[in-house]
């Protein structure tokens, strides 16, 4: 373990010695000669060869050298300790390597270095991330927390190579159809209370991404692993949007956009006062209004939207009722285990999966 060690810090020491070569040749000599030494030792143990032991003495010998002749009774706890660090450096080493490596194949496969907090990943894309649960509550957990990640990260893997052109996922939420002839299928999942989406959504509507293409808006509330929901009102938001969009356009409605479609563009793009300060719909439907204030404001958007009180009454009943429930779950179940997302927004378009905001 000594020879391994002592390649591993030489390794790291390289940088360090090549500046100070430019100005004492002799270092970049010495440390030359002592780092084919370790290779040597270290290729045999590769290849399942018996080391020789005289690169180890060398390294043991040269750290006890001084020690040996002031404190004799040292020289043999020292060793101990020269051979018990040995062992942890390479330990260190060896598990530092599998974590890059793992959170390297996360960020390709899934888009996150960390899988179980997608947002803590400063090398992914900006998302909302979908969390796992509260995390492994003593060490027996955390290994199957270890290996459940790369469970997921191995999954993922075939998304990479999966031709998303074609495929028919079963996802409902709100079709807007284009009339470029030049149009493109386009699935995108997102959120009403997070904010990458709202900055994704008002760039693909500046930049005529919306118009351009056959989009699938499929809203999802994202849930953690014990069921609660990130943003307060998300849910209510997709339930009411899903049962506008199976009620259909009423006959008195003229607005450039289809009702539920319209719903969201509100809540990503305007502004109400509230307290005595303008604030967007997403913030306000996020932090101020409660359950009742957020559902007396979408009943009051259909009254808008031309829906008379028996058409706004079963459209609450349906917002309501299993059939939404039940298409709000088998979307999660889809985004979560057949897209394999781990943050929001996400889109699928050009034979591929993208996540993060939308970028022109």
């Amino acid at each position: 373990m000594v020879c391994i060690a002592a390649f591993i810090i030489l390794c790291l020491m390289s940088v360090v010695v090549g500046f100070l070569s430019i100005f004492r040749r002799d270092i970049g000599k010495r440390w030359w000669k002592t780092f084919k030494k370790s290779w040597g030792c270290v290729g045999k143990r590769i290849t399942l060869q018996k080391c020789e032991t005289g690169f180890k003495d060398d390294i043991k010998n040269s750290i006890l050298s001084k020690v040996i002749v002031k404190r004799p009774k040292w020289v043999k706890p020292i060793s101990v300790g020269i051979e018990v660090g040995s062992v942890l450096v390479v330990l260190i080493t060896v598990w530092s390597l599998v974590e890059g490596a793992k959170a390297g194949l996360a960020l390709w496969s899934l888009g996150t270095c960390n899988v179980q907090r997608p947002e803590s990943c400063s090398l992914g894309a900006e998302v909302c991330s979908i969390d796992g649960d509260s995390g492994p509550q003593n060490p027996i957990e955390a290994v199957g927390y270890w290996f459940s990640d790369w469970g997921e990260i191995f999954s993922a893997i075939p998304d990479k190579f999966r031709d998303w052109e074609n495929i028919e996922l079963g996802l409902q939420g709100i079709e807007l159809k284009s009339d470029n002839a030049e149009a493109k299928k386009v699935i995108d999942i997102f959120d009403p209370g997070c904010s990458v989406c709202l900055q994704s959504y008002r760039t693909q509507k500046e930049s005529g991404f919306l118009k351009n293409n056959n989009v699938q808006l499929i809203p999802f509330p994202i849930q953690d692993a014990e069921g609660n929901f990130k943003f307060k009102n998300s849910k209510l938001i997709v339930s009411y949007v899903l049962a506008v969009e199976a009620e259909g356009v009423s006959n008195e409605y003229t607005g450039e956009y289809s009702p539920a479609y319209a719903i969201l563009d509100r809540i990503f793009t305007e502004k109400e006062e509230y307290d005595g300060k303008m604030r967007n719909f997403q913030n306000l439907f996020n932090d101020f209004y409660s359950e009742e204030e957020a559902e007396h404001k979408l009943v009051s958007w259909l009254k808008e939207f031309g829906y008379h009180t028996a058409s706004r009454e079963s459209i609450s009943k349906r917002a309501h009722s299993q059939e939404i429930e039940g298409i709000i779950a088998k979307n999660n179940d889809i985004v979560t285990n057949d897209i394999h997302a781990k943050g929001i927004p996400t889109m699928i378009y050009n034979g591929k999966k993208h996540t993060g905001a939308f970028e022109e």
